[in-house]
């Protein structure tokens, strides 16, 4: 065997013991070289201006623009609105090329500390390769939003090594669990520890909110990735696609049928993005119910067909990200470590740059 071949073998051992903090580490180093230089933006700070962009869907009614940018300014920024973000194609918030030009532009701004989606729908797809990825690497700075920008934080981070946030969008509600969470991360600079809201029973016997559970025990350690699985799944072949070994993969969706659920796994599985991975933690899958036919599956199996049974690595679900009121920001590209049974991920270093 040469040289070569021996090391790739030992490197190939060392991820599958992905299960443990040891191996996932040894996975992600292997694997360090396919993937950019991690890149992290510079922290926000209160009087910051923040550019207001739609990548996706349009809006119909002026409202939801003044709610975000009362949300946006109450947050302590100014706000720099794209300038078609009042644009219309058909459902979408413009043209392609004037929703990329959009982001384009507000990362070659430099009075832009930050970039945040107005929204999500869909779309983002659409302008994913019209992006100025040289530009953005040479530029970097805080882009967030969830759903369907995870085609953009995932595109981002996979091409620059920029580190992405999924995060509550402008016109998001701003809650004080979603606000603390945000600021935690990306104004204070805090390797923080991220957890569901203590969850409140009342006068219940026992709380059914804000729960999480454990579908398989354990810790692990590995670099976060994911976001919503249909669009995700979307990527799957492209250049896009970033290398999930030794990953921590987050998964939320919404208004899915199960089968659909069932078949973004599958693309998932069958694009290698579940082969080496060091954990799973899944969200809200809002509103993914059977559908109609004669029977299905529940999400309960179709975990476990893709998580549990083949796999020996972390996984707990219940997380507070996704289609749901109270939402963590979860760093792309960004080092933690999993633990399924207490449901939570503890950064293992700051995700934004706390000094100039």
């Amino acid at each position: 065997m040469t040289p070569t071949r021996r090391l790739f073998a030992q490197q190939s051992l060392a991820a599958l013991g992905a299960g443990t903090a040891l191996a996932a580490s040894a996975a992600s180093s292997s694997v360090s070289s396919r993937r950019p230089a991690l890149l992290l933006p510079r922290r926000l700070q209160p009087g910051d201006t923040i550019g207001l962009v739609a990548p996706s869907h349009a809006f119909f009614e002026r409202e939801p623009f003044e709610l975000a940018f009362e949300t946006v300014q109450a947050m302590g920024f100014k706000v720099k609105p794209g300038a078609h973000l009042r644009a219309r194609y058909g459902q979408f918030a413009g043209t392609d090329a004037q929703r990329a030009a959009d982001v384009n532009t507000m990362f070659a701004d430099d009075s832009v500390a930050g970039i945040l989606a107005l929204r999500g729908g869909s779309g983002c797809s659409r302008i994913v390769d019209k992006l100025d990825y040289d530009l953005i690497k040479a530029r970097p700075k805080f882009f967030g939003g969830f759903s369907d920008l995870t085609a953009l934080t995932t595109a981002i981070h996979a091409r620059t090594g920029l580190v992405t946030f999924h995060c509550p969008m402008g016109a998001a509600e701003w809650n004080a669990y979603s606000l603390n969470n945000f600021r935690q991360l990306v104004m204070e600079g805090e390797a923080a520890l991220l957890r569901n809201p203590t969850p409140e029973r009342g006068d219940a016997l026992v709380a059914k909110n804000d729960r999480t559970r454990a579908l398989r025990g354990g810790k692990a350690r590995g670099h976060l990735l994911g976001g919503n699985l249909s669009v995700l799944a979307g990527l799957a072949g492209s250049r896009f696609w970033p290398d999930f070994r030794g990953a921590i993969l987050f998964l939320e969706d919404v208004n899915e049928p199960i089968y659909k659920i069932d078949s973004c796994l599958s693309t998932l599985r069958l694009a290698g993005a579940l082969d080496q991975l060091a954990g799973v933690v899944l969200g809200g899958f809002t509103k993914c119910e059977p559908g109609e036919g004669y029977g299905s599956l529940t999400l309960d199996e179709v975990f476990d067909d893709y998580f549990v049974k083949p796999m020996n690595i972390p996984v707990y679900r219940g997380a507070s990200f996704g289609h749901i009121k109270r939402q963590l920001t979860l760093p792309l590209g960004a080092a933690a470590e999993i633990d399924a049974d207490a449901g939570t991920l503890q950064l293992l270093q700051p995700v934004v740059l706390t000094q100039a």
